[in-house]
C-alpha cells in the first residue's frame, strides 16, 4: 500500500502584543479595542489594572492634580534579602514604573471640586503597604482635616504588608486607621475605590474605612485570597467568592461602579455629601 504524502502549510504567525487574554473571561480580546474601552473587557466588562498615572487622568480634571512627597523613597531597615536585596529591589521597581514608591498622593479636583487625592499602584511591589506608603497616607488624610477638604483614594494593592519591612509595615495599618478615625471625627468625608486586586493590609485598613466604599465590577476583594482560605478550610467557596458583587450582596460595600462612569459618579457623592466650605 502506497503512503500518501501529506502538505503542511506553515502556520501564520500573529504579530505579537496585538491580543491579551481578558482574567475574567478568559477569551482573548483584541488589545486595540480593550484600550479603547479604558482598559475594561468589551466582552465581559473585566477590569483590568491600570497604573497610577491613568488613574489620575481617568478620574481628575487634566492638569489639576499637585503630587506630595514626591521624593519620600523607602529604606532598608532590616537588611532584608532573599533573592535580592530589598535596596536592588526597589531601584528595580522604581525603574520598571517610573514611582518612587507604591502610592501617589497630593491635591486634585474632580469637576472642579478641589479634594485630596491618594492613588496605590499595583506595577510597584504588587503595591504593598511599606512604610512610605503608610507615610504618604496618613499626611493626606491629616492635611484633608487641616485644609477642609474631601479625601479620595483609589486602592490596588495585592501584597499586603510588605514583608521586607517586618512590623514597621504593620504598624502602618493602624497608623492610617487612627488617621482616618481623627478624619472622621472632625466630619471630614472619605470615599474609598477598590479596584483589582485589593487584597490583605490595605484592605484590612484604610481601604475599607470610607464613608462610601466604591469597588469596579469583578474586582477581588479580601484580606487573604479564596485559594489560601479554600486549602484552609478544606472546602469548596461560594461563586463569585471575594468579587466586588458577593462583597455588594453581603453588605461590604456600597455600590458598584464602571470605570467609565466613575468620576461622574464621584462628583455626585463630593457635591452631595461632601461639607459646605
Amino acid at each position: 500500500m502506497a503512503l500518501r504524502r501529506f502538505r503542511f502549510r506553515r502556520k501564520k504567525e500573529m504579530p505579537d502584543g496585538l491580543w491579551m487574554k481578558c482574567q475574567g473571561c478568559n477569551q482573548l480580546v483584541f488589545k486595540k479595542i480593550v484600550e479603547e474601552h479604558l482598559s475594561v473587557c468589551p466582552e465581559c466588562n473585566f477590569h483590568f489594572t491600570i497604573p497610577a498615572q491613568k488613574r489620575i487622568e481617568l478620574l481628575l480634571d487634566a492638569g489639576t492634580f499637585q503630587e506630595r512627597y514626591a521624593d519620600m523613597t523607602s529604606i532598608d531597615p532590616l537588611g532584608f534579602k532573599d533573592r535580592i536585596t530589598y535596596a536592588e529591589r526597589l531601584s528595580a521597581e522604581q525603574e520598571k514604573t517610573g514611582l518612587k514608591e507604591a502610592a501617589l498622593v497630593g491635591t486634585g479636583k474632580i469637576e472642579g471640586r478641589q479634594i485630596m487625592f491618594g492613588v496605590t499602584d499595583f506595577n510597584f511591589l504588587a503595591g504593598s503597604l511599606g512604610s512610605v506608603m503608610g507615610e504618604k497616607i496618613t499626611r493626606i488624610v491629616e492635611e484633608a482635616q487641616e485644609e477642609g477638604l474631601s479625601l479620595v483614594i483609589v486602592s490596588g494593592s495585592g501584597g499586603g504588608a510588605r514583608m521586607q519591612e517586618g512590623a514597621l509595615s504593620l504598624t502602618q495599618m493602624a497608623k492610617t486607621s487612627a488617621a482616618i478615625a481623627r478624619f472622621h471625627d472632625a466630619g471630614g468625608l472619605y470615599i474609598s475605590i477598590l479596584t483589582n486586586p485589593c487584597m490583605a493590609g490595605v484592605m484590612a485598613s484604610f481601604a475599607s474605612l470610607g464613608d462610601v466604599v466604591i469597588a469596579e465590577p469583578k474586582a477581588l476583594i479580601g484580606f487573604t485570597g479564596p485559594r489560601v482560605i479554600r486549602q484552609t478550610i478544606q472546602a469548596e467557596l461560594p461563586e463569585g467568592f471575594q468579587r466586588s458583587e458577593f462583597l455588594l450582596e453581603h453588605g461590604l460595600i456600597d455600590m458598584i461602579v464602571n470605570r467609565k462612569t466613575l468620576k461622574k459618579e464621584v462628583a455626585r457623592l463630593l457635591n452631595y455629601l461632601a461639607p459646605a466650605s
